[in-house]
C-alpha cells in the first residue's frame, strides 16, 4: 500500500483555505429553497401539506422527513439550513442530496485538483513518485486525484465545516445571505449556455494517416504537456517538422491531436509567416 498521508493532508489544508468559498457557495445553493413545498409521504409517495419550506420556517416549524431523513442530520434546529437540508424532496430523496451533487462533489474535486497542483509545483519529485504509485501520468492531476481516492473522505469534512458554519443558521438568512453569489451564478450559467457548442472534429482523411501516425508519434516524443498549450506551441511544431510533416500537412493533422485551440491558432500563424 502506497503511502499517500502527505497529500490526504495537503487536500486538507487545501479546504480549510477555502472555506470562506464553500460557505459562500453553500448560501448561494441554498437560494430558492424556501420556495419548494413541504412534502409528507402519503402511500409511499412525496405529497404537498400546503405550506412551503420557507412558510414553515419562519413560523418555527420543523421541515425535515420523519421517515426518509438521514439520521446524521436529525436534531436539527426547526426552520434551520441543516432542517432544510434533510426535507424530503419530490423525487422522494432528501435536499442534502442534491447538495452533495451540486455542490460538495464539484467543490471537493476542484479542492484536490487544486491541492494537486500545488504538490506538483512545490513537491516535484514526491508528486511524480505518488503519481507512479497510483498509475497515473503526474501531468493529468484529474485522474491522479480519482485514483488517490481522496474526495470521498474529504466531502465528509466538507460537509462537516458547512454544517458548523450554518448548520443552526435559520434557512431565510442564510438564502438572504446567499443571494448576491446564486446572480452571479445564474448570470454565468445563462451566459454559458448562450455560447454555441464547437463543431465536432471529424475523423481524419484516410490519406492523413501516415502523416497523423507520424504527427502522434513526434507529440509523445516531444516531452510536450497534454494538451500542448499554447505556450509550447513552438515545441511542438518543431518536433512535428523534425518527425518529416510538411508545412502544409501541420494545420489538417493539428485538429486530431490533444492540443489546445489556442495552440493551433499560434501554429498556424507561425506556419503563414514563414
Amino acid at each position: 500500500m502506497f503511502d499517500v498521508d502527505w497529500m490526504g493532508l495537503l487536500v486538507r489544508e487545501v479546504l480549510r483555505e477555502r472555506t470562506p468559498a464553500l460557505i459562500a457557495e453553500s448560501c448561494a445553493w441554498a437560494v430558492g429553497l424556501s420556495d419548494r413545498p413541504h412534502l409528507r409521504r402519503r402511500n409511499g409517495l412525496p405529497q404537498p401539506t400546503g405550506p412551503t419550506l420557507g412558510e414553515r420556517a419562519a413560523g418555527g416549524l420543523p421541515l425535515s422527513s420523519d421517515d426518509g431523513g438521514r439520521l446524521d442530520l436529525g436534531d436539527a434546529v426547526p426552520g434551520s439550513f441543516q432542517d432544510a437540508l434533510n426535507a424530503l424532496a419530490d423525487d422522494g430523496s432528501v435536499h442534502a442530496e442534491r447538495f452533495d451533487d451540486e455542490v460538495l462533489v464539484p467543490f471537493v474535486h476542484d479542492t484536490c485538483v487544486t491541492a494537486a497542483e500545488r504538490a506538483r509545483t512545490d513537491r516535484p519529485a514526491a508528486w511524480a513518485e505518488l503519481a507512479d504509485d497510483v498509475g497515473e501520468d503526474g501531468g493529468d492531476l484529474a485522474a491522479v486525484v480519482r485514483a488517490g481516492e481522496w474526495e470521498a473522505p474529504l466531502r465528509i469534512d466538507a460537509e462537516q465545516l458547512v454544517l458548523a458554519a450554518l448548520g443552526t443558521q435559520p434557512l431565510l438568512e442564510v438564502e438572504t445571505e446567499g443571494l448576491p453569489l446564486s446572480l452571479v451564478r445564474a448570470a454565468e450559467a445563462a451566459t454559458r449556455a448562450a455560447v454555441p457548442a464547437p463543431p465536432a472534429r471529424g475523423l481524419p482523411d484516410d490519406s492523413l494517416a501516415g502523416a497523423l501516425f507520424l504527427a502522434r508519434a513526434a507529440l509523445e516524443e516531444s516531452g510536450c504537456t497534454v494538451p500542448v498549450p499554447p505556450t509550447e506551441a513552438d515545441l511542438l511544431l518543431a518536433a512535428l517538422a523534425d518527425a518529416g510533416l510538411e508545412a502544409e500537412e501541420v494545420p489538417v493533422v493539428l485538429p486530431h491531436l490533444p492540443v489546445e485551440d489556442g495552440t493551433i491558432e499560434r501554429i498556424t500563424a507561425n506556419l503563414s509567416a514563414d
